[in-house]
């Protein structure tokens, strides 16, 4: 029976209504993706489509493994005859029969609904709550890589790995993906992100780096929704003109537009408003916030100060992410731009089916998502997946219901407030040198 469908038989027999892994990922939703993108196929195939979908969303969960023996981990080939050994070029080819179209179609669809629905229920005063932010990612060290994605290059030359740019709109609270964008290594941050702001709904906040700090960034983002608003660190050089004094370091401003910034986009103002909040924490230089929150009443500045230290999240799932899902390894896999956006977005896929299911049990154990680990769920999802092809039906529920409890126990403790920790390094780097290309003549 194919992976799908062994798991949605799993679930049939889950005590307490179990969320189980895979029935968050309807199948009408990945025949759409198929169908959308013009990959669905009539002809019978060892390796159909559906099952190349969860092969890619596989290789995202269980990095340590080939993706040869992903596939048989998951038993996701059609059986011919007595045999399901699939040759390694049939696997390779099913891949780029697949393509990351369908891929990029599934994990938008599923993360529009599924962060929308998660940050509408954590919500703070009635707006959900997102963050935005940039990272890098390794890829394979191959020519096609190195000549599309690039990477850092300096006077000692090139960087051992290509590198891609990526960024991600992430529902603070429970730390689901609404979008992602990725492209080669040096495109700005900020243009990728661009991409996203129409996925930014209404009625809600977004915490962001001070990089983002640009009338060309935030301007539009009030501008063209209904209710969305923002909240940033001001930098050292920005400059503002008080209008009204709102409370205690807690002021109405004006910011200009930059000539520069107008030239660029006729639309902008040549002025907007913000809200100057000042705040210090012990043993730190005083510092402000900037917001389009200008309702001292309804938005107080001490929850104001409180609730942008949550845009450390978006840095906490990066960590979850690359740390734990990629297992901290060199590089994405795949040897071809193609290949890596496929690969990709079966990562980002397999990262939101991880935290939905997280989700899941935090409602059961009445605790906000933020407090499951990560690192526990993950491990069992991927038992979920292995013993779920060779489970008999009988044996499912008592099964299930160990790995439930076993992850309640795995709850995290309550955060410390306002923690902090010196910058130290705690391993030493190699002696070795550095691998890198040699420099092209």
């Amino acid at each position: 029976m194919p992976l799908h469908s062994e798991l949605v038989a799993a679930a049939a027999f889950t005590p307490e209504q179990f969320a189980n892994f895979a029935t968050h990922l309807d199948r009408a939703w990945i025949e759409e993706a198929l169908v959308s993108t013009g990959v669905a196929t009539l002809r019978k195939r060892r390796l159909p489509m559906d099952q190349v979908v969860w092969l890619v969303i596989g290789m995202g969960l269980m990095r340590d493994l080939p993706i040869r023996d992903v596939l048989d981990k998951l038993d996701l080939a059609v059986p011919d005859g007595t045999t399901r050994t699939v040759a390694s070029s049939a696997v390779s080819q099913a891949r780029q029969r697949l393509g990351a179209a369908p891929m990029e179609w599934l994990f938008l669809r599923t993360g529009s609904e599924w962060a929308t629905d998660s940050a509408r229920r954590h919500a703070w005063r009635g707006l959900a709550l997102y963050g935005i932010d940039g990272t890098t990612l390794r890829v394979a060290d191959t020519g096609e890589n190195r000549k599309h994605f690039g990477g850092q290059s300096g006077p000692r030359g090139d960087s051992g790995y290509p590198q891609l740019r990526l960024n991600v709109l992430m529902a603070l609270r429970s730390h689901v993906l609404a979008g992602a964008a990725f492209g080669p290594y040096n495109v700005d941050e900020r243009t990728l992100a661009a991409e996203l702001w129409p996925s930014v709904p209404d009625d809600s906040l977004m915490l962001l780096d001070r990089g983002y700090l640009q009338a060309n960034v935030l301007v539009p983002l009030v501008r063209d929704g209904k209710n969305r608003h923002w909240l940033t660190r001001a930098k050292s050089s920005s400059v503002w003109t008080v209008i009204k004094r709102l409370g205690p370091k807690d002021l109405l401003v004006e910011m200009k537009v930059s000539s520069m910034a107008r030239q660029k986009d006729r639309s902008l103002p040549e002025t907007f408003q913000a809200r100057a909040i000042g705040y210090q924490r012990k043993g730190y230089q005083p510092q402000t916030l900037l917001t389009s929150l200008l309702d001292p009443k309804r938005y107080p500045a001490d929850e104001i100060r409180d609730l942008y230290h949550e845009r450390w999240e978006i840095e906490l799932g990066y960590d979850e992410l690359k740390t734990e899902m990629l297992e901290q390894y060199e590089a994405l896999r795949s040897q071809s731009p193609e290949g890596v956006a496929q690969e990709l977005w079966g990562v980002l896929l397999a990262y939101n089916l991880v935290r939905r299911e997280i989700e899941g049990i935090a409602d059961e154990v009445k605790e906000e998502p933020t407090r499951i680990s990560f690192v526990s769920a993950l491990r069992l999802i991927i038992d979920q997946l292995e013993w779920a092809i060779i489970t008999s039906p009988g044996a499912i529920p008592k099964r299930l219901a160990g790995l439930r409890d076993k992850v309640r126990r795995y709850c995290l403790p309550e955060r410390r407030p306002r923690k902090s920790y010196p910058r130290a390094v705690k391993i030493k780097m190699s002696n070795y040198a550095r691998n890198r290309p040699r420099k092209r003549r």
